[in-house]
């Protein structure tokens, strides 16, 4: 997995089009201060193909969750919001979904 740093976080997201009509796949709690969310996007760099990505959040001090089983029912048309003050904030834009974490390590994968 590659560091997200705080300086490309508006890059990252500009390159899979803020996640815009993206798919939140998977929502896992490794622990209280580590998660895991898998979206799928279409990415810029590849000519707008679908990919999936993988987001590994560390030192977790805020969020506003979902149950796995009611991740289907979360509206991705607005996308998400990723930005870097203190701490690095994500957030689905349509939801209350968010998570306010240290450190974010991010992994391609096919769609």
């Amino acid at each position: 997995m590659k560091p997200l740093l705080p300086k490309d976080t508006s890059s990252f997201i500009q390159r899979f089009g803020n996640f815009l009509d993206g798919e939140l796949r998977s929502f896992e709690i490794l622990s209280p201060s580590s998660m895991k969310l898998t979206l799928a996007g279409q990415d810029g760099a590849r000519g707008f193909d679908w990919i999936s990505i993988e987001l590994a959040f560390h030192g977790v001090c805020d969020a506003s969750l979902e149950g796995s089983d009611s991740l289907h029912l979360i509206d991705m048309s607005e996308g998400i919001s990723l930005s870097y003050k203190d701490n690095f904030v994500f957030k689905i834009n349509a939801s209350t979904f968010y998570i306010v974490c240290e450190t974010i390590k991010y992994q391609e994968g096919t769609f």
